[in-house]
Parts: structure tokens; C-alpha cells; sequence
């Protein structure tokens, strides 16, 4: 079985490959008009075209196991509100202003939510006996990428377990590819060091963790 170590290597050099320049789709924009005419085709072509883009987002800020239900949450959000929007182009920023506003939420009524008899640990642990020993080898990767801060955290989700290219991130989320690449260089330089100081626990000897 490869470490921890290994296997956060493997993700540093993933980064290094020349990619190819990617930019945004230019159908969005006319996918979002007519989602805005009452286009229900349309809109489902948009939660296609960014749902990867959601569950990143999400996955930095919430529970895995709960990622999935708040991503449709995400979209019926914004299905009645895509009126709205006067910059069509700006539908990705936008949308994913509206993830982030709902992991605060969700985040807010956890915390205030009392904990039922099987909600006092971390789902992100519980399915011990369905995961595989590189199963828990990423979700430690997972936990300290969650441990950076929140720009690099997003960017670097997006890109190491979304599979979205920089230029693809900048132009889903409406950053400059310029930022992109600074969050993605220096969010790697801290995640980097976090492994290279051993601060993951040992995948064999922490809890058994879920898929990611």
C-alpha cells in the first residue's frame, strides 16, 4: 500500500502537467436566457454543465455524505431566481455565490441542531467497511486540503478532485485565470508542506474513512 506521502506526491506532480487553455462554454449564456424564459431543458443543461463545479465548492465547506442532497438544493435555489441575473455570463460567480451562502446555512443549523443518537461522529468516518485503503489515503488528503485557507481550499478541490482544469475553474467561477493559478501554486506550496511534515495521521492507523 503507498502512504500518504506517496499518494500526495502523485497529486503534487498531477498539477504539473502543461494544460491546455480551456474557456467557458459559449452556449452558457444562451442556455441562461432561456432558462430565464422558463426553459426547464435549458436549466437542466446548466446543472450538467456545473454541477461538478457546485460539489467542489460544497465538499470544501460541508460533510461529504451531505454534499449530494445540497448540491440539488444548490440548483433548486437558483431555478426560481435565475430571473434575476442581468449578466448572463456571470451565471457561474453567481451560482456559486449561492453554494457557498448555503454551506453557511447548513453549517449554522448544524450547529445548532440537537444531535439524535447516531449523529455524534463524523459521517465523513463511518462507512469503515466499504472503503479501501487508498479510500482513506484520499479523504486524509481531503481533510487537510479543508484544513487551508478557504481560497486555496476551493481551487484546489476543484482541481484535484473535481478534474477541472485552471482555466476551466476561472472561467466556471468567474475568478482571472491569473488568480487561479496563484491559488492553485500557492495551495499546493501549503498542502505540500503539510504532508512533507507528516501533519495527515497515519492511514493505518487512523479510522477508517468513506470514498471521496
Amino acid at each position: 500500500m503507498q502512504s500518504t506521502l506517496d499518494f500526495g506526491s502523485r497529486v503534487l506532480e498531477h498539477l504539473l502537467v502543461t494544460e491546455e487553455q480551456a474557456g467557458p462554454h459559449d452556449s452558457d449564456a444562451m442556455f441562461v436566457r432561456a432558462a430565464q424564459q422558463g426553459d426547464t431543458e435549458a436549466f437542466g443543461q446548466l446543472y450538467r454543465r456545473y454541477a461538478r463545479m457546485v460539489h467542489g465548492i460544497l465538499l470544501g465547506r460541508v460533510r461529504h455524505v451531505e454534499v449530494e442532497d445540497l448540491v440539488q438544493e444548490v440548483f433548486l435555489r437558483a431555478l426560481p431566481r435565475v430571473r434575476e441575473l442581468r449578466d448572463t455570463s456571470r451565471f457561474g460567480a453567481w451560482l456559486a455565490t449561492i453554494a457557498r451562502n448555503l454551506a453557511v446555512d447548513h453549517y449554522r443549523q448544524a450547529r445548532t441542531r440537537p444531535e439524535g443518537p447516531d449523529e455524534g461522529s463524523d459521517p465523513d468516518e463511518q462507512p469503515a467497511k466499504f472503503s479501501a485503503s487508498a479510500n482513506r489515503e484520499a479523504t486524509e488528503i481531503l481533510d487537510c486540503i479543508r484544513s487551508l485557507p478557504e481560497a486555496y481550499r476551493e481551487t484546489l478541490i476543484l482541481r484535484l478532485v473535481e478534474g477541472m482544469t485552471g482555466p476551466e475553474i476561472a472561467a466556471k467561477i468567474g475568478l482571472s485565470p491569473g488568480s487561479v493559478r496563484v491559488n492553485l501554486h500557492r495551495g499546493m506550496s501549503q498542502l505540500r508542506q503539510k504532508l512533507e511534515k507528516g501533519q495527515l495521521r497515519n492511514p493505518c492507523d487512523s479510522k477508517k474513512g468513506t470514498t471521496v
